[in-house]
């Protein structure tokens, strides 16, 4: 009998399809309200210059008629801006929702393939329609209000161990791999312009502007890796390297951005240029850094108060996050460094602060905040491509898009090759090839390219025309084929189901482990210094940073009475037992509630109780925390320290060992003065007494 598996009932089709119409049916009308004319706005029947007319006659005439009172009037223009905003979030929602409803269509597109399909659809309407495409993806739009959402929920939620692990790595791809695309792509284009003829636009093009083209169009665009990555659900380390890599080359971009952008009009840059160039990139990166963590420290200390009003904790997030990236572009640092280390460096301890429902709505509405900016992003692409000015150069837009493709296949094969020698464990040729054909370009792109002026580059429009051809390549060529190379190369995926309990407690055994490795060895790893930096947090910055006695009770006793006065609730709400006040601490003893009678147990066999995945996730993270504790009560040994410590324990106590052990032979002295009997001989029985009494006398504590 032949397999039905991918066909579909005629009952199923036709449920299917009104929903389908109507799906549609409200797309075309929202677009027929965001593109409709300002002029063609309903207003009332006597135009502005009319009335004025009138009351210059009823004033002439001082004759004053009386209107009748407008029962429903129509004021577009008031609410215009806001009324547009909200039409364009609900298609983006709208176009989401329906590209999620076709499963197969969402197996072999990408999405952001098909959002940008719509954002050309719809610009090609308005196009049609006679009207003007509004600047929807302008770059102060972009940079102040739809990026900075999709950074903050990849830095909040970032996974800070395989981040940390291979930040070496990330590193050299994110700032050496940088440097070599934009230098590579801008020589070799200045060098392909020259060739050109003389009478060719291309010819006149400077080295200047060529590089930084290349600065431009050479770093990995975050929001696309987000988009194409999680798709296809690639192992961690695949994409911690990729997305570190998109994250962490902001600061090369913009140092190469405005140091190409400032000398471009000069014509020539000096060994002097070049060395403030590098400490700029420091001045950039570190600072974007130093700024996000002062604002995540002052929203960690913020959430310390917060126990009386829940209700504003989420507030504190988004507030302090999104001020830390604006004071950070003020300075013109770093913005995305600076969301990345505010949301790393709060995460810990606001959520130790905040309430389980502010924790919720946190995770919620930066999701979806993220998932909507993202959206917008890719539509605007696509809206923006077909009102853009373009200036078509099929020389120029094809040696773009092959370099492009050369220079990251060459660097990422060159830095691999050093990198390994460093890493315990290599990245084999499929990862190297994932790397590289996963640095996807995006609107970053297209935004720097946008705020460049016209007088300056007069090929603005040229470089335009080739990012969107780069953006398009990558994103529909190369992220509707990686899946399936993903699959034909058997790389390895994303687990799923998380860790167990028992990996997890072996995984911080192996970290202590190597930890009193590296302290025996002498040698301080990173181990050694991750050891450190969490003695110093647990000593000094939890104690200011969480509130209360949480800091210094044990977090197994916290995470037992946060569990009894949850399951005291629950008896509550189900109408079993004495009602709670609304105020019950946490120290409410299970014992004074009084539960319903269980239920007859139908088979002797005891049943292990399933534990829910929110409690197994805490009761994991207790463990990984408390796990150490054992350690800390122990000095760090070494081998250029074995001098015993005077201020230590056990130093102490063999110090009053050994007092003891002077007072003993002092009384086992007088007992021997004391015994009457002399010179017995060695093996008298008074002799052997008195030995055995001394010899009990040692034992006595």
């Amino acid at each position: 009998m032949p397999s039905r598996k991918g066909s579909r009932s005629p009952a199923s089709f036709g449920k299917s399809l009104p929903e389908r119409g109507l799906l549609l049916l409200m797309v075309l009308v929202l677009l027929e309200g965001s593109v409709r004319p300002l002029g063609a706005a309903s207003s009332p029947d006597t135009s502005p210059q009319e009335n004025l007319g009138n009351q210059k006659v009823a004033d002439e005439g001082h004759n004053v008629s009386k209107k009748a009172f407008p029962v429903l009037s129509v004021d577009y223009h008031h609410i215009q801006k806001p009324f547009e905003i909200s039409l364009w979030v609900l298609l983006a929602s709208l176009m989401k929702l329906g590209f999620h409803l076709i499963p197969r269509l969402s197996g072999i597109v990408p999405e952001s393939c098909l959002l940008i399909v719509v954002g050309l659809l719809v610009g090609g309407l308005i196009k049609l329609a006679g009207e003007k495409v509004p600047p929807v993806l302008d770059s102060r739009l972009f940079f102040l209000c739809l990026l900075p959402p999709i950074i903050l929920d990849a830095g909040y939620f970032l996974p800070i161990r395989p981040f940390m692990e291979n930040l070496g790595t990330i590193l050299m791809f994110a700032v050496v791999g940088t440097l070599w695309n934009a230098f590579f792509i801008g020589g070799l284009l200045y060098a392909v312009c020259q060739i050109q003829p003389e009478k060719s636009d291309l010819h006149s093009l400077k080295l200047l502007p060529c590089l930084l083209f290349g600065s431009i169009i050479s770093a990995v665009d975050p929001v696309a890796v987000l988009a194409v990555f999680e798709e296809i659900h690639i192992n961690e380390l695949l994409h911690i390297l990729v997305f570190g890599e998109s994250l962490l080359n902001d600061a090369v971009t913009v140092v190469l951005y405005h140091l190409f952008e400032e000398y471009a009009g000069a014509g020539k840059v000096t060994v002097m240029d070049c060395f403030l160039g590098v400490i700029s990139f420091l001045v950039v990166a570190l600072g974007g850094v130093v700024v996000g963590a002062i604002y995540g420290i002052l929203a960690a200390f913020t959430s310390r108060f917060t126990s009386h009003t829940r209700v504003i904790e989420p507030l504190f997030v988004f507030v302090y996050s999104y001020m830390a990236y604006l004071s950070a572009e003020m300075f013109h640092l770093s913005g995305i460094m600076a969301l990345i280390a505010c949301g790393a460096v709060m995460r810990p301890y606001v959520e130790a602060n905040i309430s389980h429902k502010s924790h919720t709505t946190i995770k919620y509405f930066l999701k979806m905040w993220s998932s909507v900016s993202e959206t917008l992003i890719f539509i605007f692409l696509g809206v923006a491509t077909v009102d853009g000015p373009h200036s078509w150069n099929w020389t120029f837009v094809t040696v773009t898009v092959i370099l492009c493709l050369v220079a990251r296949v060459i660097g990422v094969v060159g830095l691999t090759y050093i990198i390994n020698k460093f890493r315990i464990v290599k990245l084999t040729t499929k990862d190297q090839f994932i790397v590289a054909y996963g640095g996807l370009r995006g609107a970053i792109a297209f935004s720097l390219a946008f705020l460049l002026n016209n007088d300056d580059f007069p090929m603005r429009e040229m470089f335009l025309t080739a990012i969107i051809t780069v953006i398009f390549f990558t994103v529909f060529v190369q992220g509707m084929t990686i899946k399936p190379l993903v699959e034909l190369l058997a790389v390895k995926k994303k687990q799923e189901a998380k860790r167990s309990i028992n990996e997890e407690i072996h995984t911080q055994f192996l970290d202590h482990l190597l930890t009193g490795i590296e302290d025996i060895c002498g040698h301080y790893g990173h181990h050694h210094w991750k050891d450190k930096l969490n003695r110093f947090n647990k000593k000094y910055v939890k104690k200011c940073l969480i509130a209360g006695e949480r800091s210094k009770e044990p977090q197994l006793i916290a995470f037992y009475h946060k569990m009894e006065m949850k399951q005291a609730i629950e008896l509550v709400e189900s109408g079993g037992g004495v009602k709670l006040p609304s105020a019950v601490p946490s120290t409410v003893s299970m014992q004074n509630i009084q539960p319903k009678k269980p239920p007859p147990v139908k088979s002797v066999e005891r049943v292990l109780p399933q534990l829910p995945k929110g409690r197994e996730e805490e009761i994991r993270k207790i463990l990984r925390s408390n796990l150490q504790r054992t350690r800390q009560r122990l000095r760090s040994y070494n081998r250029h320290t074995l001098v015993a410590d005077p201020f230590e324990d056990g130093f102490s106590d063999l110090l009053i060992k050994k007092q003891k052990m002077i007072e003993l032979e002092k009384k086992i002295k007088e007992m021997n003065n004391y015994l009457t009997v002399p010179a017995a001989p060695p093996d008298s029985p008074t002799m052997c007494r008195a030995r055995l009494a001394s010899a009990l006398l040692t034992l006595i504590p």
